[in-house]
């Protein structure tokens, strides 16, 4: 890989780093921009988890400070999220991925969706589940760490909008908190990764330490944004990201008669 191309890529890691902090949907940029740089497939997914690992570090560093953080549920969350990321990353080994884009993009659909709703409550306030959101949210929680740990594409958004809907989270504390979160999901599967050979380390650290400045840029603007705007930003992300991956990724031809 060329210095130009390394400039190239640096750029559109950190570009994204500084977006995702509130959008998430990290890899569905970053692991097909490693691919059109020739990088293998699997080397793409080892070396994007490790860079996802500095990005999640440099993104939760500032939302340490003050109450950001749903520090109650944080334990249980983070032990759910290393358990289905361990799988998730077994699976990249096993399971075919051509059929991933197009669930990909009916889930960031999804969670467009559930973000418009309109809430019920005043901003201000937080809350208290049902019994049965806090069992929907924690058993979400297990099922997505599963997919991050295989791909990651859309993980943070998806989580973002589960504990939205299910936890009854305000929108900055559900976005820090998916923070503190992938550095577990990362971490571990960068780890797997790393066992099976398939991490490119001097460009993944190179892009990790690019991401983690983007990050920690992208989590000192986040905190300064309203609830209204957090949510006007993620959705509209997720819109493009739906579009884009409909369009550009799916292999359509394989669910069209005769293809």
């Amino acid at each position: 890989m060329t210095p130009l191309d390394l400039l190239a890529l640096s750029l559109i890691f950190f570009l994204t780093s500084v977006i995702s902090v509130v959008t998430g949907a990290t890899s569905l940029i970053t692991v097909p921009a490693l691919l059109a740089f020739g990088v293998p497939t699997t080397t793409a997914l080892g070396t994007n988890m490790l860079a996802l690992t500095a990005l999640s570090v440099g993104a939760t560093l500032p939302f340490l400070r003050g109450d950001a953080l749903d520090r109650p549920r944080l334990p249980a969350l983070v032990v759910l999220t290393l358990v289905g990321s361990v799988v998730g990353a077994l699976l990249v080994f096993a399971v075919p991925a051509d059929v991933l884009p197009l669930i990909i993009a009916c889930a960031l659909l999804a969670v467009a969706g559930v973000v418009l709703r309109p809430t019920p409550v005043p901003p201000s306030t937080v809350p208290t589940p049902s019994r049965t959101g806090r069992l929907l949210g924690y058993t979400l929680t297990l099922l997505l760490a599963v997919y991050g740990g295989f791909f990651s594409g859309g993980y943070v958004t998806l989580l973002t909008a589960a504990w939205v809907a299910t936890f009854r989270m305000p929108f900055l504390r559900a976005v820090a908190t998916t923070k503190v979160v992938n550095v577990a999901s990362s971490l571990v599967a960068s780890l797997i990764f790393a066992w099976r050979g398939v991490i490119d380390w001097p460009l993944g650290v190179l892009l990790g330490a690019v991401m983690a400045v983007g990050a920690g840029l992208g989590a000192r603007w986040t905190l300064r944004l309203s609830e209204v705007g957090l949510r006007r930003l993620f959705v509209g992300v997720v819109l493009l990201l739906a579009v884009k991956t409909l369009v550009f990724e799916v292999p359509w031809s394989r669910f069209l008669p005769g293809g």
